[in-house]
């Protein structure tokens, strides 16, 4: 995104004044100039921002400059720069003064996500005028940062006032916070940014795949529709976060465009049929089912048409169709609990949340509530509490769905016993299937998520059984303590998730160098990782350490297009068995060891 000078010689066209003399009676003062302190390190803009509503355009920055300078431009609506979905184009105007001497380049962020086209106009007391460009129309790499919200590099000379002209048109919601940050603000800003959204999707993660498991076990239809429900609304907060078009779709203006009402209608479609079938509308409330049906049919219909249809009319559409989908479930989950079906009571609870979270969103996006953390992330809040609860309800369900078929048992014990052992055992079979869906998910929590190696809990386990082994056989056993060099560096220079592919890397060397001889290893934590070599004597497990820190050293990581050298220190200790070490003081020496490797100058091998 490169800023170029703007020729400003054209002149205003007549319909512009029109519209400028129209607007007049709802102008106000233009607001106070934004001042950046001297030990500043972001600024919000609202405050200090003036607006004006070009509905069809077409005004150029001349035209602009000029409504701008005769006091056409009004102060944003109680400091708020969210309008709903609008036609035209929208001017925004803010003059800057920056103070703060050791910080001159700053970053403009517009975050929301969305917007088709940005220009920045950034004027100088030099008379320069420097022009950026964004918005999701234009491929993810024109960005000045890859983030999921539009961002433009700024100098900002100190006690020099700058005026920033930014225009916007889009047809998605129009939503424009502007925020200045520091380098080192935008880095903590994004960081805490991607450390929620983590979270959110971690949850949705976890309970996609413990789901998946019962379904795969109980072939129960609920179950199959909840993993829809979480994966398409996953997606549509995916896509209205910008972080489809920042990791799926980064080259396809046309997925960016129509991905918001795509993802909507499926997420509706998902909603309507896990609610069809876990409240067995078919059978406790016929017509309720027909209605459940035609909107499914509708939502269908929409994501055909939304492929064809511009962005301005299917997205209000989808959206606006939102609050009578939502509005419907809740509706027929009141049916259903009057019926006296129990799990519907919880199920009600879970879209309560999701209800309130979801119409805070769209309100949001109509322009009908500000912009605040609550409005902004509520829809997150709310979706991840009703996927928890709906989750809790498929539980319940199962269990009163167990119970009814003990009562039967119970009460066709004396004239249907071969029924009634029929069905226990298809109960004792399910239960069997569940509890080995149990079983498989706690086999996998032995595993590092990151690395594919066994984690520090699984490690302490297995140790104990293989020195309990070495004792019985007089056999030595030696511990390895590994820890990467200089790894915060990585992650201060590259990111974090550079960082992780460097993680990744590094425990396939390790794993592919120690298999020869039989190891146990495992990720201790962070960079740090730890070996058992049964049978091996401390002279042996040195020569292994070096040829183990050698590999490293031979094996840069690559990272995308970076190569990344990595060194290791590594601490060895052979286990006394006839002091009867436990695990922590045999660790407690092998750390000892891996500390004076690293007091000597890292990248080496060291015993005690």
């Amino acid at each position: 995104m490169q800023g170029r000078r703007t020729d400003t010689t054209s002149h205003p066209r007549w319909w512009v004044w029109l519209f400028a003399l129209l607007l007049w009676p709802m102008a106000a003062a233009a607001s106070t100039p934004a001042r950046i302190g001297p030990d500043a390190s972001y600024a919000a803009l609202a405050p200090h921002t003036t607006y004006l509503h070009d509905a069809g355009g077409a005004a150029t920055l001349d035209e602009a400059q000029r409504l701008l300078d005769t006091g056409r431009f009004a102060p944003l609506p109680n400091g708020d720069a969210s309008f709903g979905f609008q036609t035209g184009a929208f001017w925004f105007h803010v003059a800057v003064t920056n103070t703060n001497a050791r910080e001159q380049r700053w970053l403009l962020v517009q975050q929301y996500a969305l917007s088709d086209r940005i220009d920045i106009y950034a004027r100088y007391p030099d008379g320069r005028t420097v022009h950026h460009t964004g918005g999701d129309t234009f491929p993810f790499e024109h960005r000045s940062i890859r983030y999921r919200h539009p961002n433009f590099w700024l100098e900002l000379p100190t006690d020099q006032p700058v005026d920033l002209l930014v225009r916007v048109q889009s047809q998605s919601s129009m939503q424009v916070p502007l925020f200045l940050y520091t380098p080192a603000a935008f880095a903590e800003l994004s960081r805490d940014g991607q450390l929620g959204i983590g979270i959110y999707y971690g949850i949705l993660v976890a309970l996609f795949f413990y789901n998946l498991v019962l379904w795969l076990v109980l072939r129960d239809g609920s179950y199959f529709w909840y993993l829809f429900h979480i994966t398409a609304f996953g997606l549509v907060l995916f896509t209205l976060n910008g972080l489809g078009f920042e990791y799926f779709w980064p080259h396809s203006t046309w997925l960016a465009d129509k991905s918001v009402p795509l993802s909507v209608c499926l997420a509706q479609i998902g909603m309507q049929q896990f609610s069809r079938t876990f409240l067995g509308l078919n059978t406790r409330w016929r017509w309720g089912d027909r209605i459940s049906k035609a909107i499914i049919a509708f939502f269908v219909l929409l994501g055909i048409a939304a492929t064809q249809l511009p962005y301005h009319v299917a997205t209000p559409i989808a959206s606006a169709a939102v609050f009578p989908s939502i509005a419907w479930i809740a509706v027929i989950a009141l049916v259903v609990v009057r019926s006296g079906y129990r799990p519907a009571k919880v199920f009600l609870l879970a879209w309560t949340m999701f209800l309130l979270g979801t119409g805070i969103f769209v309100a949001l996006a109509f322009g009908l509530l500000p912009k605040t953390f609550m409005t902004e992330y509520g829809v997150q809040i709310g979706s991840a509490l009703e996927m928890l609860l709906l989750s809790v309800a498929l539980g319940y369900r199962y269990a009163a769905l167990r119970n009814e078929n003990e009562r039967i048992v119970r009460d066709a014990k004396n004239q249907l016993e071969e029924q009634v052992i029929t069905r226990t055992a298809e109960l004792r079979q399910a239960m069997s299937e569940l509890e080995s869906a149990h079983h498989r998910l706690r086999e996998s929590s032995r595993l590092d998520g990151l690395t594919d190696l066994y984690n520090r809990t699984h490690f302490r386990e297995a140790f104990e059984h293989l020195l309990s082994q070495s004792r019985n056989s007089q056999r030595p056993i030696s511990l390895l303590m590994i820890d990467l060099d200089h790894f915060k560096r990585i992650n201060d220079t590259y990111g974090h998730l550079v960082g992780d592919d460097c993680l990744r890397c590094t425990s396939n060397t390790l794993a592919e160098a120690l298999r020869p001889h039989g190891a146990l290893l495992a990720r201790f934590g962070g960079e740090e990782f730890i070996a058992a070599l049964p049978g091996m004597g401390l002279g042996e497990a040195s020569v292994v350490a070096e040829e183990l820190r050698q590999a490293l050293r031979a094996q840069p990581c690559r990272s995308g297009e970076l190569e990344i050298a990595i060194s290791a220190s590594i601490g060895v200790h052979c286990v006394d068995l006839e002091a009867r070490d436990s695990l922590e003081s045999a660790l407690q020496v092998a750390d000892q060891a891996l500390y004076t490797a690293k007091a000597e100058g890292r990248d080496c091998v060291r015993t005690l």
